[in-house]
C-alpha cells in the first residue's frame, strides 16, 4: 500500500455493545476491499482482528484491534474497539485516535446501555458519526425498532438512508434513497450484488422515507432548504452535499443496513464513510489540532499536513513477552519517518525510531513512513508509554490525552505459589503499560497486593494474562478493609519499665498524656519536659515506642491515628536508664493511656458519584441509604441525574454489579476517598469480634 493524500484517509473507530458484530463488519471491509483473500469468522476463530486467547476463549473483543485497507482511493485505518461494559474505557482512549466512527445497533436487540454509552463518547470528542444496522438476515430482525432506538436514545437526526427488502431469511438488498436504486446481494457471502427497480410493494415506504430524508437534509442549510421549499426536491449532489454537512455538524446520524457476517451491505457502508465521514483536514476544521508547548504551556496549534512538524500521540501499547513493546500511534501533522530520533515531549525523551509499521490484526506490514492523519506503529521505544506525544524537538508540542475513569472493583490477589510476589508484581506491572484503566497498589496497613479494575470479567481477563504471558497463577479475594483507631477523650498513664539483672539493669519511666486531633490530622508528639526529669537524648526514644505502639490498637489491633501526645514528666537512673527502658516505658504508657481515652473503632468512607437514568433514580438513592450512604446531592445531567454520595468503604466493595442490575448496565460511577468515621458501635463489635477470630486461626 502506498500512502495516501491527507484528502484521501478516513480513521474511523466501530462502535457498539458487545455481540452487535463490530469484529464481523471489520473482517468484511477487509474482505471486501481485498485487504485479504478470506473472510474471517469470530465463530471460527479466524477473525483478523480477535487473536487474544482470552478473546477467542469468550468470543468477545476485548483489546482494541487495527486493520487497514484500500478502497476507492481512499487509505482506511479500521480500530475495532471492545463493546462490553467492563472494557469500555480501552474503547475511550482509541476514539483520540481517530476522525470518524461507524455505529453498530443489532437489529435483534437494538440500541443497549453499551452502545448509548459509546456513542456520547464519541459525541464528547465531536467525532462525526454514521450508523449500521446489522444482523438483519436473523430471526427476530427488526429494522424499523433499531432506527427508533437510535432516534430515543442518540439523536432526532437518525436519517434512513437505506430500506431493507426483506428480513430475516427473506433479506435480499437494500433500497438506495440517495440514488433511489435497488440494490440485490448474493446469498453466497461473496459481496457481490446486482441493481434493479425499487420492488412495486415498497414504493409507498420509499416515497415517504425519501420525503424524509430530503426534508432533514435541507433543513441543514439555508440554500438548500430555500431551495427546496421552491421546487419540492434536491438533486443527488445537494443531497450528498447536505448529508456531508449535516453528519460532520453532528446534527444528522445517517443509518445504513445489512448483514456483515454475508457480506451484505458493506460495500455501500464503505461508500458512506467515504462520502459522509471526514478526512483528517476536514476534521481539523471543525475540532483544529490544539497542544500545549511543553515548556511555556502556551497553546499550540498543528494543522494535518505533511509538510508541518511532527505530532503524533501514542494511544495504544501493546506487550509481547517474546518480541517487546509496540507503540500504537496517531500522525496528527507532519511525517514519522523509520530509522529516525523523535522527541518523547511528554517525557523530555529523545527515541530512536527503528521500523515502523501497519497493524492488521496481529499481523505487523512494514512501512518507511506514516504520514498525516494515518496510524501506525513502532516497537522497542524506551521510554514511551500511552498518552505519550511524539514530535519534532524543534518544534515541540503535548497533545491532550484521554482521562479515563477511576478502576471501581478492588481486589487482593496472592500467588499460588510461594515466593512468586516479585514475579506477579513484574508481570502486572507490563500489563499495565497495555492496559492503563488497571490500579494496581501494595496496602501497607493490610499487607495485600491490591488490583482494581472496571469489572470482574475485566480482573479476571487480566489475570489470566499474568498465567498466560508471565506465568504466575494467582488468587483473587475481596480486600481487607483499612480499618483505624482514635480516641475521643483525654488520659495520662505512666508508664515504667524496671528491670533488675545481674548486671546493669534497665529502668525507663515516662507520664504521657494523650489526646485527639480532628479527622486527618494524623499524630503529634510534643515534648514538655522540664527539669531533666528524663535526659535529652532518651526523647526520641520515647516517642519511638509511642509511634510503635500505634501500629495495632487496643480494640482490634489496627493503626490508632489522629491524636496528640504530649511526654510531660517521668524518671530515669543514671546508671540503668537507656533507650530501649524508655521506648518500651513509652509503648506501656500508651497502651494504658488508650484504654482510658474512650478508644473507637474508624472506617474509611468514600465519596462517590453515580451517573444514572431518571427511571431508577428512586431505587440506586435507596440501595445507597441502605448502604449507610448520605447522599449529599442530586443533580442533572445528559440523560439522567448525578447523585453524590459518602459511602462506607466497605459497603462499596460489591457495588458494582448491583448498580448494573439496578440500572440494567446503563449506570456509571466513580469513588474516591474522602476520610475516616466512627463505625457504628453494632458494627464495630462484629468487626472486633471477626478480627479476634482471624487471630486466633493466625497462631
Amino acid at each position: 500500500m502506498k500512502n495516501s493524500d491527507v484528502k484521501d484517509v478516513r480513521s474511523i473507530a466501530i462502535l457498539s455493545h458487545g455481540a452487535a458484530g463490530k469484529t464481523s463488519l471489520a473482517d468484511a471491509m477487509l474482505y471486501a476491499a481485498g485487504a485479504v483473500d478470506l473472510q474471517g469468522s469470530v465463530d471460527e476463530g479466524t477473525s483478523v482482528f480477535m487473536h487474544e486467547p482470552e478473546e477467542l476463549e469468550r468470543k468477545i473483543t476485548i483489546t482494541a484491534a487495527l486493520g487497514h485497507l484500500d478502497w476507492k482511493g481512499v487509505r482506511f485505518h479500521i480500530i475495532d474497539t471492545p463493546g462490553y461494559i467492563n472494557f469500555l474505557e480501552e474503547t475511550k482512549g482509541t476514539l483520540r485516535a481517530v476522525d470518524g466512527a461507524v455505529i453498530i445497533v443489532s437489529a435483534l436487540s437494538g440500541v443497549k446501555a453499551e452502545t448509548e454509552k459509546v456513542y456520547h463518547f464519541a459525541c464528547d470528542y465531536e467525532i462525526p458519526r454514521i450508523a449500521f444496522v446489522s444482523k438483519l438476515d436473523k430471526d427476530r430482525a427488526d429494522f424499523f425498532r433499531a432506527v427508533g432506538d437510535m432516534q430515543k436514545y442518540f439523536c432526532k437526526g437518525a436519517l434512513v438512508l437505506q430500506l431493507p427488502i426483506g428480513l430475516a431469511e427473506k433479506f435480499s438488498g437494500v433500497v438506495d434513497l440517495v440514488r433511489m436504486k435497488a440494490v440485490y446481494f448474493n446469498a453466497d457471502g461473496s459481496g457481490k450484488e446486482e441493481e434493479k427497480e425499487i420492488p412495486s410493494a415498497m414504493q409507498q415506504d420509499v416515497a415517504a422515507y425519501r420525503k424524509k430524508l430530503v426534508e432533514q437534509i435541507a433543513e441543514t442549510d439555508d440554500a438548500l432548504l430555500e431551495k427546496y421549499l421552491d421546487k419540492g426536491e434536491l438533486g443527488q449532489e445537494e443531497i450528498l452535499a447536505g448529508l456531508k454537512h449535516g453528519t460532520l455538524a453532528g446534527g444528522l446520524l445517517p443509518v445504513l443496513c445489512g448483514s456483515p457476517v454475508k457480506n451484505m451491505g458493506v460495500r455501500e457502508l464503505m461508500d458512506a464513510v467515504i462520502t459522509c465521514l471526514p478526512s483528517p483536514s476536514e476534521r481539523a476544521a471543525i475540532v483544529p489540532i490544539k497542544g500545549t508547548d511543553p515548556a511555556s504551556g502556551a497553546e499550540v496549534v498543528r494543522k494535518p499536513l505533511d509538510s508541518e512538524p511532527l505530532a503524533a500521540l501514542v494511544f495504544k501499547t501493546i506487550i509481547d513477552p517474546f518480541a517487546g513493546k509496540l507503540s500504537v500511534f496517531r500522525v496528527f501533522s507532519g511525517v514519522l519517518k523509520a530509522d529516525s530520533t523523535v522527541y518523547n515531549s511528554s517525557k523530555d525523551t529523545k527515541e530512536k525510531v527503528g521500523t515502523l509499521y501497519f497493524l492488521e490484526g496481529k499481523k505487523q506490514v512494514p512501512t518507511q513512513s506514516v504520514t498525516a492523519g494515518q496510524i501506525g506503529a513502532v516497537a522497542k521505544l524506551k521510554d514511551t508509554t500511552t498518552g505519550d506525544t511524539l514530535c519534532a524537538e524543534a518544534n515541540p508540542v503535548v497533545l491532550p490525552w484521554a482521562k479515563f475513569s477511576d478502576p471501581i472493583m478492588p481486589y487482593a490477589i496472592e500467588p499460588k505459589s510461594r515466593g512468586d510476589e516479585d514475579k506477579v508484581s513484574t508481570g502486572i506491572h507490563k500489563i499495565l503499560d497495555e492496559d492503563p484503566t488497571l490500579q494496581f497498589t501494595f496496602d501497607d496497613q493490610t499487607r495485600e497486593m491490591i488490583l482494581s479494575g472496571m469489572g470482574q470479567v475485566h480482573l479476571e481477563v487480566t489475570l489470566a494474562k499474568l498465567k498466560r504471558k508471565y506465568g504466575v497463577d494467582v488468587s483473587m479475594k475481596t480486600p481487607k478493609v483499612p480499618y483505624k483507631e482514635t480516641v475521643r477523650t483525654k488520659a495520662s498513664a505512666q508508664g515504667k519499665y524496671k528491670k533488675q539483672t545481674g548486671g546493669h539493669g534497665q529502668y525507663g519511666d515516662a507520664w504521657i498524656e494523650i489526646e485527639p486531633l480532628p479527622r486527618g490530622r494524623g499524630f503529634e508528639f510534643v515534648d514538655k519536659v522540664v527539669g531533666g526529669v528524663i535526659p535529652r537524648q532518651y526523647i526520641p526514644a520515647v516517642e519511638k515506642g509511642v509511634v510503635e505502639a500505634m501500629h495495632e490498637g487496643s480494640l482490634a489491633g489496627y493503626p490508632i491515628v489522629d491524636l496528640r501526645v504530649t511526654l510531660y514528666d517521668g524518671s530515669y537512673h543514671t546508671v540503668d536508664s537507656s533507650e530501649m527502658a524508655f521506648k518500651i516505658a513509652a509503648s506501656m504508657g500508651f497502651k494504658k493511656a488508650v484504654s482510658q481515652a474512650k478508644p473507637v473503632l474508624l472506617e474509611p468512607i468514600m465519596s462517590i458519584e453515580v451517573a444514572t437514568p431518571d427511571d431508577v433514580l428512586g431505587a440506586v438513592i435507596g440501595d445507597l441509604n441502605s448502604r449507610r450512604g448520605k447522599v449529599q446531592g442530586v443533580a442533572p445531567q445528559a440523560n439522567g441525574q448525578t447523585i453524590k454520595a459518602l459511602v462506607p468503604m466497605s459497603e462499596m466493595l460489591t457495588y458494582a454489579p448491583t448498580l448494573t442490575s439496578l440500572t440494567s448496565g446503563r449506570g456509571m460511577y466513580t469513588m474516591e476517598f474522602h476520610g475516616y468515621e466512627d463505625v457504628p458501635s453494632h458494627l464495630a463489635q462484629k468487626i472486633m469480634q471477626e478480627r479476634g477470630e482471624a487471630h486466633q486461626k493466625e497462631k
